[in-house]
């Protein structure tokens, strides 16, 4: 799962002599929650975002008239409030990478780079969903399984042997070695919908010779 797949390509940018207020309209208008600030040579050299436009928003409270409001909002400029040498990420770079760096630093966006560091995409929090959905295959509906197995080799082929045993269509198969005990494993298999004695005699087996967690049938229509 690299960046350039998945990263949205048609980036918004603004310079850093872009009124604070232009920039606000723009986000409105475009329906985004952070805008890339620009040189004229395209290099990256901060951050917008809508918190920033918010927090240097005047108060409600404020004594000034609409004409002073508009005015002071026309001089500040998004060089005054941007968030200065963002943290970027190149498209040559993973998805989970990009998912890691926004998790670890508390940030929901990050400017995507090319390797001559010129500014080509930017991932968000919903780029990150939309490959876990598109990985998870919940799209394609169908029944989840979760286990907890060893870790020990072969362990995993045996369950999947199973599955197939029973024709099952495999869509996603998934693995992680957190919130279990050492030398084990959660393992989340994602198989299409069967017909329902099928579904019993399979549920029925996986649960006899293994540690079955949870069966869940997903459908979001």
């Amino acid at each position: 799962m690299i960046i350039k797949e998945w990263m949205t390509k048609d980036v918004i940018t603004v310079d850093p002599e872009t009124s604070m207020m232009r920039a606000a309209k723009l986000m409105k208008e475009k329906g985004i929650r952070r805008l890339p600030v620009v040189d004229e040579k395209g290099k990256v050299l901060g951050m917008l975002s809508d918190r920033d436009v918010k927090e240097a928003s005047p108060s409600k409270a404020t004594t000034l008239d609409v004409h002073e409001l508009y005015y002071l909002l026309s001089e500040i400029k998004v060089k005054n409030i941007m968030t200065p040498n963002p943290i970027t990420i190149k498209d040559s770079d993973t998805v989970v990478k990009c998912a890691a760096i926004m998790h670890d630093k508390k940030i929901s966006g990050l400017p995507v780079l090319n390797d001559k560091d010129e500014l080509v995409g930017i991932m968000t929090q919903n780029e990150v969903y939309s490959v876990l959905l598109s990985i998870t295959g919940v799209y394609h509906g169908g029944i989840q399984i979760g286990l907890k197995l060893s870790d020990e080799r072969g362990s995993l082929k045996e369950v999947l042997d199973c599955v197939r045993g029973h024709k099952a269509r495999i869509s996603s198969i998934l693995t992680s070695y957190d919130k279990v005990e050492k030398g084990f494993r959660q393992v989340f298999i994602r198989i299409m919908d069967m017909d329902k004695s099928a579904l019993n005699e399979l549920q029925k087996e996986l649960t006899e010779k293994y540690n079955l967690t949870f069966w869940v049938r997903d459908n979001l229509n």
